[in-house]
């Protein structure tokens, strides 16, 4: 018996209405090739274009007038390159991607694939290739560059100090916290430096950071450059100038009768121990602290009586630290210091040593660290020539002939500067105008080998330009084992401090 089997389903088949080929049915009766001679999809969109690109600042121009970073074949740049295509938004983009052409030929080419529904619900996909010509144009921020017009914002920062200890320190939190990373250009003058900024709001991030790290104050103003009338802009320029303390670490000040009265009633004469966003003081005979911010600062605005160049060697013959129990209290005091002991100490200046018998009596707050045969230096008071309205007031009976404001821990400071193998990054190239090799330099850098709480906020870099070994008489030999940061400091008897490990990268 012979099966049955299924019919063969045959397609149905149409001729194209213009070449006659057999087709399945469409709306359009067309087949593809006759169809893509009949509707271009791509008709509404350019198959060339210009993109502009600034050469001093590597960016590329997204209309009106925006200017963003882009690398070559990155997803940011072709955005941009379809961004620049009108008609796009007729077709349905399918694919988009670069073409590679020569990078000094100044071509970007793009391929691209889109889709469109063509007679009556025919979907058409065609393939085509932009080009796109890079033209040079200078951007506005360059133009003023170029034209010597470059800045919006000055910041001026000064210290009209003897002393520029205050002002290296703010150098270096500066450098460690990249605040002059938006800065156009550094200008150091006398008495500070000039950060020139493109507009108000880079300058008024640097005020901020500056209020913030250091006891200032600021004054603004601005210049009016040209205007439009029709469009009511202005174009300012502004200027900001920052006035730091006169005041700096190690420094004796005399405080007003007032002032010392709202500070807990601490003694006029203090001494300057630090210096952060406010003026940390502390009486040296009773060890009690206060803090001075810059607003009450500038309310009552004193100047330092001695400073760090008048200081004088001594040698600390006796000590004899004072109980906590037989020091005097009084109601309303303010904090009292709990890193400092407070001394009574026996001292003889060093350069009359052996030769002057009589002994200088007072009182110290380094009652911790002293021992006798040290030397330590200090201010005699009594031998200074002070011009003060507010010392001029004070009861003499009550000044101390000699106060003490940190132990000397190297008696040869040319050799401790030899040694020291580490070194600290400077926003100006040019060493000479920030007066590098001055002795308020160099008494900054001792201070940061002795206090560990400032080395917290500063960058410190090996020198490698010094390589100091341990035995001085093998300095021919390059494989003598080179010496560290804290073996320099324990050579130097300085046995109370801890060193951070020291960053390796210059």
């Amino acid at each position: 018996m012979e099966t049955l089997q299924d019919p063969v389903r045959q397609e149905m088949m149409v001729l194209c209405c213009i070449c006659g080929t057999g087709i399945q049915p469409n709306a359009a009766n067309m087949c593809v090739a006759c169809l893509r001679t009949q509707v271009d999809i791509t008709e509404a969109i350019p198959k060339q274009a210009t993109i502009h690109f600034c050469r001093g600042c590597e960016r590329y121009l997204q209309p009106p007038a925006e200017w963003i970073h882009a690398a070559l074949e990155s997803r940011e740049l072709l955005t941009l390159c379809l961004k620049k295509l009108r008609g796009l938004n007729r077709v349905k983009l399918i694919d988009a991607g670069f073409i590679w052409t020569e990078p000094h030929s100044m071509r970007l080419k793009v391929k691209l694939t889109v889709q469109a529904e063509v007679m009556g619900g025919a979907v058409l996909q065609q393939v085509f290739i932009v080009e796109y010509v890079v033209n040079h144009h200078m951007c506005d921020d360059c133009h003023r560059t170029e034209a010597k017009d470059y800045w919006r914002a000055l910041v001026q920062v000064r210290q009209r100090a003897t002393n520029k200890k205050t002002f290296y320190y703010l150098e270096q939190l500066i450098l460690k916290y990249k605040a002059h990373e938006q800065t156009l250009g550094i200008k150091p003058i006398h008495e500070g430096l000039d950060f020139f900024f493109a507009n108000e709001a880079s300058a008024r991030k640097m005020i901020d950071f500056l209020s913030s790290v250091v006891p200032c104050r600021y004054d603004h103003s601005k210049k009016l450059i040209s205007h439009d009338i029709h469009s009511n802009i202005y174009n300012y320029k502004f200027t900001y100038s920052v006035e730091i303390v006169p005041i700096s670490r190690d420094s004796i000040v005399c405080l007003p009768r007032k002032l010392s009265h709202q500070l807990g009633g601490i003694n006029s004469i203090c001494l300057v121990y630090k210096i952060t966003n406010a003026i940390h003081l502390i009486d040296v005979s009773t060890g009690q602290i206060a803090e001075v911010n810059s607003t009450i600062y500038w309310r009552h605005a004193f100047n330092s009586i001695c400073d760090p160049k008048q200081l004088i060697e001594y040698t600390v013959m006796d000590i004899e630290p004072i109980m906590f129990k037989d020091r005097k209290f009084f109601p309303g005091q303010g904090a009292i210091s709990s890193k400092h002991v407070i001394a009574d100490v026996w001292l003889v200046k060093s350069s009359d040593l052996g030769m002057n018998e009589n002994l200088i009596h007072t009182r110290t707050h380094l009652g911790h660290i002293l021992k006798p045969g040290d030397t330590v230096l200090g201010y005699a008071i009594n031998d200074s020539n002070i011009n003060d309205d507010n010392f001029e007031m004070l009861n003499k009976d009550m000044v101390p002939d000699v106060i003490l404001t940190k132990k000397n821990y190297a008696n040869d400071r040319v050799a401790r500067r030899k040694m020291r193998i580490w070194k600290l990054k400077h926003m100006v190239q040019d060493g000479d105008d920030m007066n590098l090799d001055s002795k308020d330099y160099n008494e900054f850098l001792e201070d940061i080998e002795e206090d560990p709480e400032m080395r917290q906020n500063i960058n410190i870099f090996r020198d490698h330009m010094k390589t100091i070994p341990v035995d001085t008489n093998e300095l021919t030999d390059p494989s003598c084992p080179q010496i560290t940061l804290e073996e320099m400091l324990d050579d130097l008897a300085i046995d109370d401090v801890q060193i951070p490990e020291v960053d390796e990268d210059v």
